[in-house]
């Protein structure tokens, strides 16, 4: 199936170079003398990711990360079926577009189809163990170690997790909490160390690696066909069965039956869907106030909440959520939720200091009454697990390193006395720790340097490796008989796009002594999934931190650089490395895109159509992804779209897990499915695949872009992006270019407001207090 054209621009007017050299400024400058071309802006161009218009809405607080597009019915693709298209991958693959992993984290719009990519990953029947089945399987088994290694602790973990004692003794305590008559300390005791590795004295004389993962599992034939006839006797769509069964178990079609609701546990589902399913097989028995369907209902705006980037949210957020779908009684939902052990209530305990006399504590006292408790949090276990496992991980790591003497510079002095130490900075300063590995190589330590995305190698060195091919066993060192790698020191770039599960997979991946060096730009998009792990280290301030002082060059650098202090500065462009082009909407965008791409950079600048990536405000709208891939394709690459709406040369945007996203080109189709080509390596897409995880990548969102650079990038900012806009979002998409940045500029004044006012939404955490409680005295 061919994606939706959105509105594709007209062929464009061939531009001489001369068009370019008019335009090449840092401040706004007039238009190319053309029929259609506006007068020019008086500003530079930039914008952050807005909630489109085809994401649902949601209540569980402010968007913080760009999703993935959600349709309007579960289970239903957009535009022709895949048996319409020629090929030999049409009966599964179709052009219906899914996220390629800006699942979250981001600023704005989320939804949930990078979710759907996950389900399909876990439930697919494909022909072979894939690259995708492979990662996620690895991960699982990563988790279940976690949570081995959590179950051998005596006591609860430390500062609220999953409750204890009696439902009755549970929802009395949250009372208490709630109505101030109760400090919350009884709900917790503080965690006993977490059990240490031993540490090898010499390297093992093999390498071990990993146990290839198994591959999972598609639900059973007899389930999904239970859960089909289920699904169609409260008239949901069919083709949600696979997707139900894999969710929800053998037992599928028992559970749907007795709990409608549990039809939310399916990505892309909306509760009031769920709600007319409920309908349709419960009759008057099942209202709003039905205890199934609040229970569900928390558990989704948890969900929800954790696309955004919450591993959490305060408990009067929830209620909200829930009186916003029509729950009479909110505050008794979230006691059956926790009653149930659906979620689980968290309250950080504050430690204060001790008074030094009986007068200091009874002024202290009316002060002390005044204050606010720490607010009562609703969570999932799956994220409380992992905020609980990477804080001990981390505070293991602090530990059991030895402190050793390193001569060089501030970073590799730190890195030698501590187990643990952050480092910050632009994009020149990956040089910084990257020179630090070869230098402890030089050591006789075992060194890797890991980054977020393929694009980020070329900077990081011949043996950098990808985390997740690390994690999935792919690349990178053996692990020994306890699992953990074979490696004394780890340095990962791009620290800020580090997810909480993620990262506390890659800690507890880590033996005692190892040491960790985290570096990354604070100023950049967050992570694409739950949680903000760089940020929370940063600010719990356990270990040191060291500023690079190294600016990034050229004018791109000294624009870059004044956007991540709140400064839209007009900068000199001689060589024409800042280009501003000023429209009047969103046809205009579009079209003028596809100029720039297609002929005016590669004419002015030198740089081909391949090395330009377009960077877009979000999926949805007139100039979103969908639009700008549809007229790209026509200018580049026309075709029918043979397999599955692709064709050969076709560039694309590959999600194999949530939050990852891997850009390359079309090779080829057969019975197996999409073969790509990313950098060196050959991936094979799942035909079951292509439509959940696979997108074209002309244009891609700033948190698909976060972690590469090309060396030519086009921002797009329409008019309708400026309530969308924040400085994270512009300082990332400015920052992706190497040599040349054109700005799409169709947002007036917008675009300086942002830069100088739009801070990105706050991420409810836990990491930080966790790390604080573990910490914090080991550094008096």
């Amino acid at each position: 199936m061919t994606e939706p054209s959105g509105e594709t621009a007209p062929e464009a007017v061939e531009p001489a170079a001369e068009d370019l050299r008019e335009e090449a400024t840092g401040a706004p400058t007039p238009a190319p003398e053309a029929p259609e071309a506006p007068k020019p802006s008086e500003e530079p161009v930039t914008a952050e990711e807005p909630t489109q218009a085809d994401e649902p809405d949601t209540t569980e607080g402010p968007d913080t990360g760009e999703g993935p597009d959600t349709g309007d019915a579960p289970g239903t693709a957009e535009g022709p079926s895949a048996a319409e298209q020629p090929g030999t991958v049409e009966e599964a693959a179709t052009g219906q577009e899914s996220a390629t992993g800006d699942q979250a984290a981001a600023d704005q719009g989320a939804d949930a189809d990078g979710a759907e990519a996950a389900q399909a990953a876990e439930g697919g029947d494909a022909p072979g163990l894939s690259d995708a089945q492979a990662e996620l399987a690895a991960q699982r088994e990563l988790r279940a170690k976690i949570a081995a290694r959590k179950a051998e602790k005596s006591g609860p973990l430390t500062s609220g997790t999953k409750l204890s004692g009696t439902a009755a003794d549970l929802l009395a305590a949250v009372r208490a909490v709630e109505g101030g008559t109760s400090s919350g300390s009884t709900l917790y005791e503080a965690p006993e160390p977490a059990p240490r590795r031993p540490a090898a004295d010499t390297a093992p004389a093999m390498t071990v690696r990993p146990p290839a993962p198994e591959r999972p599992t598609a639900p059973a034939p007899g389930t999904t066909a239970a859960v089909r006839e289920v699904l169609a006797e409260g008239g949901a769509p069919e083709a949600l069965a696979e997707q139900v069964a894999a969710a929800l178990g053998e037992g599928a079609a028992a559970v749907l039956r007795e709990d409608p609701w549990q039809l939310l546990a399916v990505a892309g589902v909306r509760p009031e869907q769920a709600d007319g399913f409920a309908r349709a097989l419960l009759g008057p028995a099942c209202g709003p106030g039905d205890p199934r369907r609040t229970v569900a209902l928390t558990v989704w705006l948890l969900e929800r909440a954790a696309l955004q980037g919450h591993t959490a949210l305060e408990i009067q957020a929830v209620r909200a959520g829930l009186a916003g779908h029509a729950v009479p009684d909110p505050e008794e939902a979230v006691e059956t939720a926790v009653s149930e052990a659906a979620v689980l209530v968290f309250q950080e305990e504050e430690t204060a200091q001790e008074p030094e006399d009986d007068a200091e504590e009874e002024a202290a006292a009316p002060a002390a009454e005044q204050e606010p408790a720490a607010p009562v949090l609703l969570g999932l276990d799956r994220y409380a697990l992992a905020e609980e496992s990477l804080a001990d991980g981390l505070a293991r790591l602090v530990r059991t390193a030895t402190a050793d003497t390193w001569e060089g510079g501030e970073l590799e002095r730190a890195a030698g006395a501590h187990g643990l130490v952050l480092h910050t900075g632009g994009e020149a300063s990956r040089a910084e720790p990257v020179a630090l590995a070869a230098a402890a190589r030089e050591r006789g330590l075992r060194t890797l340097v890991a980054v977020h995305a393929d694009g980020g190698r070329r900077a990081a060195g011949a043996d950098a490796v990808t985390v997740t091919a690390l994690l999935s066993g792919a690349a990178g060192p053996g692990r020994d008989e306890d699992g953990a790698f074979e490696l004394d020191l780890l340095v990962v770039l791009d620290a800020p796009q580090l997810d909480v599960e993620t990262g506390a997979m890659l800690v507890e991946s880590l033996p005692d002594g190892c040491r960790l060096v985290l570096s990354g730009d604070p100023e950049v998009l967050g992570a694409p999934g739950a949680g903000r792990v760089f940020a929370d280290v940063l600010a719990a301030r356990v270990c040191p931190r060291v500023a690079s002082r190294v600016p990034d060059p050229g004018p791109l650098g000294e624009l870059v650089s004044g956007i991540g202090v709140g400064e839209l500065n007009q900068v000199e462009a001689p060589g024409k490395e800042i280009v501003i082009v000023p429209v009047r909407d969103a046809g205009e965008a579009v079209h003028r895109t596809v100029q720039l791409v297609a002929d005016s950079v590669p004419r002015a600048i030198g740089v081909p159509p391949e090395q330009t990536q377009v960077v877009t405000v979000g999926h949805g709208g007139s100039a979103g992804t969908r639009a700008l891939n549809a007229a790209l394709k026509q200018r580049l690459n026309p075709g029918p779209g043979r397999f599955g709406g692709y064709d050969p040369g076709d560039r694309v945007a590959y999600a194999p897990a949530p939050g990852r996203t891997v850009t390359g080109a079309v090779l080829s189709a057969d019975a197996e499915g999409l073969r790509l080509r990313c950098g060196d390596d050959e991936i094979l897409v799942p035909r079951e695949r292509v439509e959940s995880a696979l997108r074209h990548g002309w244009a891609l969102t700033a948190h698909q872009a976060a972690g590469a650079r090309w060396p030519a990038v086009v921002v797009v900012l329409p008019g309708d992006a400026a309530g969308g806009l924040s400085r994270p979002w512009v300082y990332t998409a400015f920052g992706r270019a190497e040599r040349h940045l054109s700005v799409v500029h169709g947002v007036d004044q917008a675009l300086a407001r942002a830069v100088a006012e739009g801070v990105a939404p706050e991420r409810t955490t836990r990491l930080q207090p966790l790390l604080e409680g573990l910490l914090a005295p080991d550094e008096e």
